[in-house]
C-alpha cells in the first residue's frame, strides 16, 4: 500500500504543490514554495507550482529514466517563474526500487509493519534556512540533492510532506495515525488536523521547538514563565 499525505494550506491560498503519477511503479513529488518571496511582491506559489507541472510532464522522458535527480534537473531548468522552493521526488521503478531525491526540508518516511524503516533528513545552510531550488543563478541545483535508493516491499507505506508536517508532528504520531486510519484520505486529514493543532498550541513541545532549543533559540523569558514554547510552522503537508 502506498499512502501520500498532502494538504494544501487554504488560508493563504497555498504556497506548495505536488503531483502523483502512475507512470511505471509510481512517481510522487512535493515542492514547498519559499514564503519570503512575498516581501518582494512575488507570489511564492508560482515557482513551486510550475516546478511540479514541469516535473509531471517529464516523468516519462527517456533521459530521466527513473532517476529522480535527473527529473529535478530537467524540471528546474524548464521552470521560468520567479521564486524558489524545496522539493522532494520519489520514483518507484519496475524492479521495486524506490529512488528518492531531496533538496531542502521536505521529507519522506517509509513505514513497514508499523515501524519507520527509512527517514530523509533536511538539508540546510543553518537552522530554518533550507537548501532550495531557485530562479536565481546562485542557488542549489540537482547536484545538491540527497539521493537514496530503497528496496520496497509489498505493504510499505510512504508518507511525504513539507516541513509543515514534520515540524509539527512527531514520527511516532505519524505511525500511530497510519495504524489507526487505514484509508489514505482519512489519514491525510487526521495528520493535517494534528499538524495544525500542534502549530497553534503555544504549550506543545513540537519537533520544531525542540530542535530550535537545541540550536540555542527559544521564546522570551516571560513566555517561558507562562509555560509557552516555540511552535512549528504550518504551511503545507
Amino acid at each position: 500500500m502506498w499512502a501520500v499525505f498532502y494538504i494544501r494550506q487554504v488560508d493563504k491560498g497555498g504556497e506548495n504543490a505536488f503531483f502523483v503519477s502512475g507512470y511505471s511503479g509510481g512517481v510522487i513529488a512535493v515542492a514547498d514554495g519559499v514564503s519570503g518571496w512575498a516581501e518582494k511582491d512575488v507570489d511564492p506559489a508560482q515557482f513551486s507550482r510550475e516546478l511540479m507541472r514541469r516535473a509531471s510532464s517529464l516523468v516519462d522522458d527517456e533521459e530521466v529514466n527513473y532517476d529522480p535527480r535527473i527529473l529535478v534537473r530537467k524540471a528546474h531548468a524548464a521552470t521560468s517563474s520567479t521564486g524558489s522552493a524545496t522539493v522532494i521526488v520519489s520514483m518507484l521503478d519496475n524492479n521495486g526500487i524506490l529512488k528518492i531525491a531531496n533538496v531542502g526540508d521536505c521529507g519522506l518516511r517509509v513505514i513497514r509493519k508499523g515501524q519507520i524503516i527509512f527517514s530523509t533528513f533536511p538539508q540546510e545552510h543553518y537552522f530554518d534556512c533550507p537548501y532550495q531550488l531557485s530562479s536565481e543563478t546562485v542557488s542549489q541545483t540537482y547536484l545538491d540533492a540527497t539521493v537514496t535508493s530503497i528496496d520496497s516491499m509489498k505493504g510499505d507505506i510512504i508518507v511525504m510532506g513539507s516541513d509543515g508536517l514534520f515540524d509539527n508532528v512527531f514520527d511516532h504520531e505519524i505511525v500511530t495515525m497510519v495504524k489507526e486510519h487505514k484509508d489514505a484520505v482519512t489519514t491525510a486529514k487526521v495528520l493535517a488536523d494534528l499538524a495544525y493543532k500542534h502549530s497553534v498550541d503555544f504549550y506543545f513541545d513540537s519537533p520544531y521547538s525542540i530542535e530550535a532549543r537545541n540550536r540555542g533559540l527559544d521564546v522570551p523569558w516571560w513566555k517561558k514563565a507562562l509555560g509557552q514554547k516555540l511552535t512549528g510552522m504550518i504551511n503545507a503537508i
